[in-house]
């Protein structure tokens, strides 16, 4: 084969992953994200699990309460979003903040560190149920050693909206301009 036909067949293949094969494998792992069997604790009471992404429009995010920066920034700017959603007289999207930490964040701890944004519930729970969570959501956490003992976590920063019928909708990047979040959010509570 010559080289000409070679590159020929590798342009096809590259066509062929980015216009059908690509889209079409993110669509379907999309369809069961944060699907799972996981049963968590939510500060409202409420046990935290699949069928909790049900019912009405939810955003998930993954952190915790020793959160140096992006955690309190995301917080603020969900604070910020309910903001919004106030002033279009709308309720508060109802928003779940799952820790990546359920060592050090009880339920009682992740209550008090997010009791001041209107419609975020903290959840936590075993370690294990955790890490199913982590797993359905396929979200990333990692604990990292700091020096002279104790440690942090490092874990994704982006907010999952999922739809009324618990099926992911899209992700807001972290710190994304308001306007472009608010839409996000506004398209998936007209859906």
């Amino acid at each position: 084969m010559s080289l000409a036909a070679g590159l020929g067949l590798l342009a096809l293949a590259s066509v062929g992953w980015f216009a059908w094969l690509s889209p079409r494998m993110n669509a379907e792992a999309s369809i069961d994200l944060g699907h799972g069997d996981y049963v968590l604790e939510g500060t409202d009471g409420a046990a935290f699990t699949e069928a909790s992404l049900r019912g009405a429009p939810t955003a998930v995010f993954f952190g915790f309460a020793h959160c140096p920066e992006v955690c309190p920034t995301t917080l603020g700017d969900i604070d910020l979003w309910q903001a919004e959603l106030a002033e279009d007289g709308r309720g508060p999207l109802r928003t779940y903040f799952v820790t990546v930490d359920p060592e050090r964040d009880t339920v009682e701890e992740i209550g008090d560190y997010v009791s001041w944004v209107p419609g975020v519930v903290g959840v936590s729970g075993a370690r294990e149920e955790i890490d199913k969570a982590i797993a359905a959501f396929r979200v990333y956490a990692s604990k990292v050693p700091l020096e002279g003992g104790g440690y942090t976590m490092d874990h994704s920063a982006f907010v999952l909206l999922f739809d009324d019928r618990g099926n992911f909708f899209e992700p807001i990047r972290y710190q994304e301009e308001l306007e472009s979040a608010m839409g996000k959010i506004r398209r998936v509570l007209e859906k």
